[in-house]
C-alpha cells in the first residue's frame, strides 16, 4: 500500500497565498485520476486541484477556509499497485467506512442484530435515529411497512408544527429584525486593498465625454445576420469598444503606461483587460496583442471569458498583465460612474448605458441612442490634455467609424 500527496499547484510570484474553497470528497471516498478533489481561491482565480492518482482519500490536512501556499501538502491519497504497476482501489477496510455505516451507529445497538438490510436502508434513507416504532413482524421484528406508517405520521406531525409555526411567525414578523454575516473572500479582500490603494496613492481624475451611438448600432444591424452567419457568433458592442480604444492609444502611447517608481514605462503592445462580473468579484481578463486581431477574434475571445470566468476556469496567464481597462457598467444599467484605475495601469475607460434622448443636432432637437463615457486617468504620468483627446478620439471613432479606415 502506498500513498501521494495532494499539493497546491504552483502559484504565480504575484500571488502569495491562496484558501481553500471546498473539498469535493470527503476522507475514506474513492477517487479517481483527474477527478476534483478540492478548490482553492487566488486573489485572482478560482483552482481546481484534480487527483494525481486513483484511490482513496485517507487525510485531509487543510480544511475549509484554510490560507495556503504554493506546493503545500493539502492531503493524501492511498493506492495499490498491481505487478503491472498500475494503480488499484482495493484499500483496507479500516479505510473504507460507508456513510450508512457511520449514521447506523447512533441508532439503537440493536440494529445490526435485527433489522432487515431493507430496513437498514429506509431507516439510512430517511436518516432516523433515536426512533420508537413497535414491530409487527415475526418476533417482534420491524418492517418496511412499519418504517412507512412512522414516516407518514411523523410528516402529518410536521405539517401541523409547520402551520403552527408560520402562524406564530406571522405574528411576530412586525417586530422581528436580523442580520445575516457573511465571512468576506479572499478575492474580495485583494480588490478591497487594490482599490484603496489606487484612491490613497494616485493622483486620480476623470474626464467624461458622451456619444451618438446611432451609426454602431446601424451598422450592428445591417452587418450583423451576416457575421453571425459567417463567424458563428453575435456581433456586440464590446469589439467596436476595444477597436476604437486600440486605434486611442495607438495615437496617444502616454496612456499605454505605467510608473515605476522615477520612471515611466511605455508599452509598445497592446493588452486590454475587460473587467468580468462574477458572482465572487470583480475580475479582468486580458485580451492580449489586440492590434493583431480582427472583429470576429475579439468577440469571441471576449464570449470565452465570460464562459471561463462563470465556471471559474480562468488560468492565471488569463489574468496577468494588462495595459489598459474597459469596464462596461452599462450592462446592468448604469448611466454613469467613475471608474477606479486597475493598478499598476495608468487609466480605465467607463462605458454605460445607451439611452434615448434630445439632443441639439444641426440647430433641431433630435431623438438620439447616447451613452456616457469616463475615463478615469492617473495624472502622475498622464496630463489632461492627452487624457481628453485620447477620450475625444473614442468618441469621434464611434461615432464614424470609418475613421479607423482612413486613420483621421
Amino acid at each position: 500500500m502506498n500513498s501521494v500527496d495532494i499539493l497546491v499547484p504552483n502559484l504565480p510570484e504575484s500571488v502569495n497565498t491562496a484558501q481553500i474553497v471546498t473539498w469535493h470528497k470527503r476522507i475514506g471516498d474513492i477517487v479517481k485520476i483527474d477527478e476534483i478533489l478540492v478548490e482553492i481561491e487566488t486573489d485572482k482565480i478560482i483552482l481546481e486541484v484534480p487527483a494525481t492518482s486513483s484511490g482513496v482519500l485517507n487525510s485531509i490536512l487543510e480544511v475549509k477556509g484554510a490560507i495556503v501556499r504554493s506546493q503545500q501538502i493539502l492531503g493524501t491519497i492511498t493506492y495499490i499497485q498491481d505487478n503491472n504497476n498500475q494503480s488499484l482501489c482495493h484499500i483496507d477496510k479500516k479505510i473504507l467506512k460507508t456513510e450508512i455505516t457511520q449514521n447506523n451507529k447512533s441508532l439503537n445497538k440493536k440494529t445490526n442484530n435485527t433489522f432487515s438490510p431493507t430496513v437498514r436502508r429506509l431507516i439510512s434513507f430517511h436518516n432516523l435515529k433515536n426512533f420508537e416504532v413497535k414491530g409487527t413482524g415475526v418476533n417482534n421484528r420491524i418492517t418496511p411497512q412499519d418504517i412507512e406508517i412512522y414516516m407518514n405520521n411523523k410528516n402529518k406531525n410536521n405539517k401541523k408544527n409547520e402551520i403552527k409555526y408560520d402562524v406564530e411567525k406571522k405574528l411576530q414578523s412586525t417586530c422581528e429584525r436580523s442580520i445575516t454575516k457573511i465571512k468576506m473572500s479572499n478575492l474580495r479582500k485583494c480588490i478591497s486593498e487594490r482599490l484603496l490603494n489606487v484612491k490613497n496613492n494616485t493622483a486620480m481624475l476623470t474626464t467624461f465625454n458622451e456619444v451618438n451611438m446611432q451609426s454602431i448600432i446601424e451598422l450592428r444591424k445591417k452587418y450583423g445576420d451576416k457575421f453571425k452567419e459567417k463567424y458563428g457568433i453575435r456581433l456586440g458592442f464590446m469589439s467596436f469598444y476595444v477597436k476604437a480604444v486600440l486605434e486611442a492609444l495607438q495615437r496617444f502611447p502616454e496612456i499605454n503606461a505605467t510608473i515605476d517608481n522615477e520612471d515611466i514605462i511605455r508599452y509598445n503592445y497592446y493588452d486590454i483587460s475587460i473587467a468580468v462580473a462574477t458572482e465572487k468579484g470583480l475580475i479582468t481578463p486580458v485580451i492580449k496583442n489586440v492590434n493583431l486581431m480582427n472583429m470576429y477574434e475579439i468577440e469571441k475571445k471576449i464570449k470565452n471569458f465570460v464562459i471561463q470566468a462563470k465556471e471559474s476556469k480562468l488560468n492565471i496567464e488569463d489574468l496577468t498583465g494588462g495595459n489598459f481597462t474597459i469596464t462596461n457598467g452599462g450592462v446592468f444599467g448604469s448611466l454613469f460612474s467613475t471608474p477606479i484605475i486597475n493598478p499598476p495601469q495608468s487609466a480605465i475607460l467607463g462605458i454605460h448605458n445607451i439611452q434615448d434622448r434630445p439632443v441639439a443636432i444641426e440647430n433641431k432637437i433630435c431623438i438620439r441612442p447616447m451613452m456616457y463615457m469616463a475615463l478615469s486617468y492617473n495624472h502622475c504620468v498622464i496630463d489632461g490634455k492627452e487624457a481628453i483627446s485620447f477620450l475625444k478620439t473614442i468618441k469621434e471613432i464611434l461615432e464614424d467609424f470609418n475613421r479607423i479606415i482612413l486613420n483621421i
